[in-house]
């Protein structure tokens, strides 16, 4: 049996996505057992010229969306980029998974083959459904995900790699 680009996508977009928000709660958690402010953790970087954590968060919920939104031909919801607490990256979340679990798989299979435009800074590039997906989308949610964990655990959030896949 074939993996479907439906299947290939919107399920673990809101799966990983749930992964990133328990990890968010356990930050919040964290920095009040701890008695850190949450602008910390929020503004906190693996590296001077890498985004902050908040921005980490707001890439990969904006790479499922508009990734989604792509393959399913349709326009994604826009987005302010204005959270500065926990709470305001949780909802943020929240909205992006309403809106990937309204996707459906007639929406988004078949588009394998299918020319997507990819817009960016006025320059345009295309990639076949597939491709986009597997070679673009994918690894552009994962690394920000996996850099919002990264960041949290550099400043000694009691997380783990089970946190990180949703199976603690």
């Amino acid at each position: 049996m074939s993996l479907s680009m439906h299947q290939a996508s919107v399920p673990v977009f809101i799966r990983q996505l749930g992964n990133l928000s328990t990890i968010l709660g356990l930050a919040a958690t964290d920095a009040e057992n701890r008695k850190i402010e949450p602008a910390v953790l929020l503004n906190a970087r693996l590296a001077p010229d890498m985004f902050p954590l908040i921005r980490q968060v707001q890439i990969a919920c904006d790479g499922a969306l508009a990734g989604t939104a792509l393959l399913a031909n349709i326009d994604a919801p826009g987005q302010t980029d204005d959270e500065a607490s926990f709470a305001e990256l949780q909802a943020r979340i929240a909205r992006v998974q309403a809106f990937l679990q309204g996707i459906s798989a007639a929406q988004i299979d078949g588009s394998e083959e299918r020319t997507v435009t990819l817009s960016r800074r006025g320059k345009d590039t295309h990639f076949q459904g597939q491709a986009f997906l597997l070679d673009h989308v994918m690894p552009n949610f994962y690394f920000h995900l996996t850099t919002a964990y990264a960041i949290l655990r550099h400043n000694g959030v009691a997380i783990g790699k089970r946190d990180f896949l949703g199976t603690r």
